[in-house]
């Protein structure tokens, strides 16, 4: 198995660090029962219970699943970014101490780099490159 492919706009926000434009996304307003994978892995991410309206133009959630998402410092030196810790895919970056929920944590997340997957579906199988 491989990866799944990628247009040139998921490559450029997953594979580049780069940021899909505020308020377009297909999931910024999407607020149903399901998981968020990743788009080139599908390791599942964010459980749709965690999804809250942060208001910032890209899906929030103030939680991920178990081991799903690494953190590491942002190339600005600024911020915290996430990646899908299964392959090491973009996902957008968290803000902790915003008091938009009890958590108090945001992880801001760019739609291209995720799908969703309604409760009633089955998830897809977690590929890995070469297996």
């Amino acid at each position: 198995m491989t990866y799944n492919p990628l247009n040139l706009e998921e490559a450029r926000v997953i594979l580049e660090q780069g940021t899909e434009v505020p308020f377009q996304g297909e999931y910024d307003q999407l607020f149903q029962d399901g998981t968020y994978i990743c788009r080139q892995c599908n390791n599942p991410l964010f459980d749709a219970t965690a999804k809250f309206d942060a208001g910032c133009g890209w899906p929030a959630f103030d939680d991920y699943i178990a081991d799903a998402v690494k953190q590491i410092p942002d190339k600005d030196g600024r911020r915290i970014e996430i990646r899908c810790a299964a392959c090491q895919g973009h996902l957008g970056h968290v803000f902790i101490g915003e008091k938009m929920t009890d958590k108090n944590i945001r992880h801001c997340v760019n739609s291209i780099s995720t799908r969703f997957i309604p409760r009633e579906e089955s998830l897809p199988t977690l590929l890995q490159p070469g297996v």
